[in-house]
């Protein structure tokens, strides 16, 4: 089901163990189900002796390419890499080879995956689809190269273990406390995804060997993660799995405990969390007034984003409803593990610009109160591996301006890098006024007066559409996207509508207001009309970065006419029709398309497995179709642009012997779909 390593499977790889780690473990079957699970430590070994069984080229190929997967989401990237090759060599297609080239940037082997990127482009027929990637792979080279001069350093904590160790955070007489599944925590069973144990907080000293569990009322047996504590260490805030009901998926929500005299307190939720939304990796600001966590709310900009609530005592609760930071912070991808240092913000990125999995980046509040434009810490702090989860103190040479060799910051963040004791590991940094640079010739003129710079918000914008493996088939792989030249952007802003034509590249260029709400619709003939939102507010007036640069993409869908298309993630309880939560995401953005898109009509299909009563499973669809008609309706629909259709079991998906079909098999035959009728 849902669960928050499945979210970000696609982009993020090991630091899906990171956030995963708020699922339940599952029964294991067989290699494929152990996958479909996110048992990928478990899934290893059965889906290997699954390949060698195989006889089918295309058998080996999708076999190959799941233990790349189950390789890459525990960290073994060096295996994923081998694997997704095996795949590719079994025809599996372009996905095989684009994870072999995120593995080489994952391997730091920068100029190969260049040239794997350019390679993928050239496979799919879009030179667009990894422009970024190529892009940064010259950037980290660059990196690379200047890092020795960088005044930073990085060595592992004696208390590491073979296990994964992640998220340190300060405590009382210089020790720290960090998440780890190594021996000793409170669980008694191991997580599939990696085979070891649950997540449970210790604490070490930093020049430990060793480490002891965290207080018995705050670990738990299932995971417990990044955890913060105010400037006293008599408030802890912590992120815990939990389920909205018994049997459920869990999700991560975030708790507060206070220390008492006999301990810390019973943990309590904090207020305005909503069922079925992670929220995780809580940081408190040294005044104890903001807490900024990161959450996967829909209301946000896009993945993981960082959000901020401001505490007030009068409110029941006692904080203020939390506000998503602004969009020179976040971005499309995930923005998590954030941490304060005085008036500085660490978190790690995979949206930003940087090395491969997710980087460290710092961002201030400026004296406006917006959020400074955030900077790459680049190497030997940020890697091609995950990074993230930086706290540091700052050192200042006293009675004189810092030289080169003096202590500017210090502390500890973690990373899943190559050579490391375990998954993920905790590293000390320092960082060091660094030695003058030669200096350089200067040929220019000077001029007595400063140049007057000039603020701009720039934002750059591709309209595109997906390339299907089968051009034919909307239910077919997506291979990439491409340009759709032609297409027109209505940008709506202030009550006021400004229409742009892009050019043969998909791409529309225009200068934003700023403290402007905007909103882009784009649509061409023959493709459904999709919009997106974007928000000015809160971009500062950088002086060091006085031209703000974003880019959007809009992705327009082909119109397939009487072509049935998969509703993703639309599930039932046994023997009953009604929406579960976890559908509703889903059939929420089919009612926003269907808004967009106001003159065409749908047929809302479901489809039950083989498995029961022909005449059961045919009236268990229909009222399954008309619940999910029922639902859009309810969401503003038009009754007469939607119609409703059980079909039971006679159009199954996969066509298999009943009593051998699997798991997964009977899965794609329960399906939900819809058709545009005209």
């Amino acid at each position: 089901m849902v669960d928050e390593g499945r979210l970000l499977l696609s982009v993020l790889g090991m630091i899906g163990l990171l956030l995963g780690s708020c699922s339940p473990v599952s029964p294991i079957k067989d290699g494929v189900t152990a996958f479909e699970r996110k048992q990928y430590f478990s899934a290893i070994p059965l889906l290997k002796r699954d390949f060698e069984r195989a006889r089918g080229r295309s058998d080996k190929g999708r076999l190959a390419y799941r233990i790349a997967e189950s390789y890459r989401n525990i960290g073994d990237y060096a295996s994923a890499h081998q694997w997704y090759g095996i795949a590719y060599q079994y025809n599996y297609g372009p996905e095989a080879l684009k994870g072999q080239a995120h593995m080489l940037k994952r391997l730091e082997r920068y100029a190969e995956a260049k040239e794997a990127f350019r390679n993928l482009s050239i496979e799919i027929g879009s030179p667009y689809e990894y422009r970024k990637e190529m892009a940064a792979c010259e950037i980290a080279i660059g990196w690379l190269a200047s890092a020795k001069e960088s005044g930073w350093s990085v060595q592992p904590v004696a208390f590491n273990s073979p296990q994964n160790d992640f998220s340190p955070a300060f405590y009382t007489e210089g020790r720290l406390v960090f998440s780890s599944d190594r021996p000793g925590a409170n669980s008694k069973k191991n997580y599939g995804w990696t085979g070891n144990k649950f997540m449970d907080l210790f604490v070490a000293a930093p020049d430990a060997y060793g480490a002891q569990p965290f207080d018995v009322r705050i670990n738990s047996t299932g995971n417990e993660g990044s955890i913060a504590f105010n400037r006293l260490f008599t408030e802890v805030y912590f992120s815990r799995a939990v389920g909205a009901y018994k049997g459920d998926d869990q999700y991560c929500k975030l708790y507060v405990s206070t220390r008492t005299e006999d301990g810390w307190s019973e943990p309590s939720p904090l207020p305005y969390q909503k069922e079925r939304i992670n929220y995780m990796h809580p940081a408190l600001s040294p005044d104890g007034q903001t807490l900024l966590f990161a959450c996967n709310d829909p209301e946000g900009w896009g993945g993981y984003d960082l959000w901020m609530m401001r505490r007030n005592p009068q409110l029941e609760g006692g904080w203020e409803e939390p506000k998503v930071l602004s969009r020179n912070v976040n971005t499309p991808g995930n923005e998590l593990f954030p941490t304060w240092c005085a008036d500085t913000v660490f978190f790690a990125s995979d949206g930003h610009p940087g090395m491969g999995g997710l980087d460290i980046f710092r961002t201030y509040k400026m004296a406006d109160n917006t959020w400074a434009t955030p900077q790459n810490l680049k190497p030997p702090i940020n890697s091609g591996a995950d990074d993230f989860g930086l706290i540091a103190l700052v050192h200042k040479p006293q009675h004189r301006p810092p030289q080169p060799g003096d202590l500017l910051l210090s502390g500890f963040f973690t990373s899943n890098r190559p050579g490391g004791r375990g998954g993920d590991d905790i590293y000390y940094f320092e960082q060091r006024v660094p030695p003058p640079k030669p200096p350089k010739t200067d040929t220019t003129v000077a001029t007595p007066t400063k140049p007057i710079i000039s603020f701009k918000i720039l934002l750059e914008g591709y309209v595109l559409e997906k390339i299907l493996a089968d051009p034919t088939d909307p239910n077919s792989r997506v291979l990439g996207r491409k340009p759709l030249p032609g297409a027109r952007v209505d940008v709506a802003f202030r009550d006021k509508n400004q229409l742009i034509t892009v050019d043969d590249n998909g791409f529309f260029r225009l200068e934003l207001a700023e403290n402007t709400d905007y909103t882009f619709t784009a649509a061409k003939e023959g493709y459904l009309t999709n919009n997106l939102r974007f928000s000015t507010r809160g971009i500062p007036r950088d002086s060091a970065n006085p031209v703000q640069i974003f880019e959007v993409e809009i992705v327009l869908d082909k119109i397939f006419r009487n072509r049935e298309i998969v509703l993703e993630n639309i599930y039932y309880d046994f023997d009953k029709w009604d929406i579960r939560p976890d559908a509703e995401p889903t059939l929420n953005r089919l009612a926003e398309m269907l808004q967009q898109n106001p003159g065409i009509r749908i047929q809302l299909g479901s489809h039950t497995d083989c498995r029961g009563d022909n005449a059961y499973n045919q009236t268990l669809s229909q009222r399954r179709a008309q619940s999910a008609v029922n639902y859009l309706i309810a969401r503003g629909i038009d009754p007469a642009r939607l119609t409703a259709v059980g079909y039971g079991e006679t159009q199954p998906a996969v066509n298999c012997p009943c009593n051998r079909c699997t798991e997964a098999e009977h899965q794609a035959n329960r399906r939900t779909t819809f058709k545009i009728l005209d």
